[in-house]
C-alpha cells in the first residue's frame, strides 16, 4: 500500500532526494520548505503524488496549517522526515546566545513543532514512521561545531525518549546519522559562522573553516543511495533506532563506542563505589 510522506526541508539537498525516492517507490509526498516555489522548482508541480507546501518549522501555527493541508489532501501521514536544519560553525566562545537560540529553534524546536503536529494523525492510525535527521555530528563532538553538535545531540536524546513514548501505538522512531554526503550542506546557504572574533583563535579559525569549505562537492556519500535506504527503512516492520549513513560515519560510530567502553572499563570501580553500601 502506498504511503504518505511529510518531509521538511525538501527544497534542496537530502530532502529533495528523499522526496524523489519516495515518489519512485509509488508513494505520495508532502514536500515542505520555506518557499513552496523552491520546492516546486526542485520536484515539479503538484499532482496526485506530490503536494508542495510552504513551511517555516520554527512557527508552530504555520506547522499546524501545513499538517492540516497535508491531511486534507492525502487523508493521513504515514512517514515523517524531520530533515529541515542547518549548521552553525565556529568556536563556541566566538558564538553568541542569539546564534545558539537560532540553531536550536530550527534543528531542535522545529522538529518538536512538526512532530507534535503530526503525532495525533499517526496515533489515531496506530502506525507510523518518524525519521529524525541527526548527523555524524550527533555521535561525536568536534572543534568548531559546538552549536551544531549540541543541537544534534539534543535531537538524538529526544528521539530515544520519543521512541519509548510511542512504541505502544505502533509508531517507530529512527535516528539518521549520515556522514558527509554530496549535497550543498557545506555551501554558504546551509552554513553559518560565528562572527565575534577572538584573537586566541585566529591561527585555527581560517584553517578549520577553509577545511570545511574545501570539502564541498567532494563528499563520499551518495544522496540518492541514502534516500533509497530511507525508503527501505520506512517499509521495515521493525526499523532500527539508529541508521548510520556512509563509511565515514560508521568509522566515527565505531571509534565512539570504543572510547566510551574504554572509559567505562577504566573507571568502573570508582563509578560503582559512589553507591551506598548494599
Amino acid at each position: 500500500m502506498a504511503k504518505v510522506w511529510f518531509i521538511t526541508g525538501a527544497s534542496r539537498g537530502l530532502g529533495v532526494e528523499f522526496a524523489k525516492a519516495a515518489m519512485r517507490a509509488g508513494d505520495r509526498v508532502v514536500a515542505t520548505g520555506r518557499r513552496a516555489a523552491a520546492v516546486a522548482d526542485a520536484l515539479g508541480p503538484n499532482s496526485d503524488q506530490l503536494l508542495s507546501v510552504e513551511l517555516d518549522v520554527t512557527d508552530d501555527a504555520h506547522v499546524r496549517r501545513a499538517v492540516d493541508t497535508a491531511v486534507s489532501k492525502f487523508a493521513t501521514i504515514d512517514v515523517l522526515v524531520n530533515n529541515a536544519g542547518y549548521g552553525h560553525l565556529g568556536f563556541f566562545e566566538e558564538t553568541t546566545d542569539q546564534d545558539a537560540r537560532a540553531q536550536f529553534e530550527t534543528n531542535v524546536f522545529g522538529a518538536f513543532n512538526v512532530t507534535r503536529a503530526v503525532l495525533p494523525v499517526m496515533r489515531a492510525a496506530r502506525t507510523g514512521r518518524i525519521f529524525n535527521l541527526s548527523s555524524a555530528a550527533g555521535i561525536r563532538g568536534t572543534e568548531f561545531a559546538a552549536l551544531y553538535n549540541s543541537s544534534k545531540f539534543a535531537l538524538e536524546g529526544f528521539s530515544e525518549a520519543l521512541a519509548a513514548d510511542l512504541a505502544p501505538f505502533g509508531i517507530f522512531v529512527t535516528i539518521l546519522e549520515p556522514g558527509p554526503f554530496r549535497t550543498d550542506f557545506l555551501s554558504r546557504e546551509s552554513l553559518r559562522f560565528g562572527g565575534r572574533a577572538i584573537a586566541d583563535y585566529d591561527d585555527r579559525r581560517d584553517r578549520v573553516r577553509a577545511g570545511f569549505e574545501s570539502r564541498s562537492g567532494k563528499q563520499a556519500g551518495d544522496p540518492v543511495k541514502l534516500a533509497e535506504a530511507l525508503v527501505r527503512l520506512a517499509n521495515e516492520a521493525r526499523p532500527p533506532m539508529r541508521f548510520v549513513g556512509g563509511n565515514f560515519a560508521l568509522g566515527i560510530a565505531e571509534k565512539k563506542l570504543q572510547t566510551v567502553r574504554a572509559d567505562l572499563d577504566t573507571w568502573r570501580a570508582l563509578s560503582a563505589a559512589t553507591d551506598y553500601p548494599s
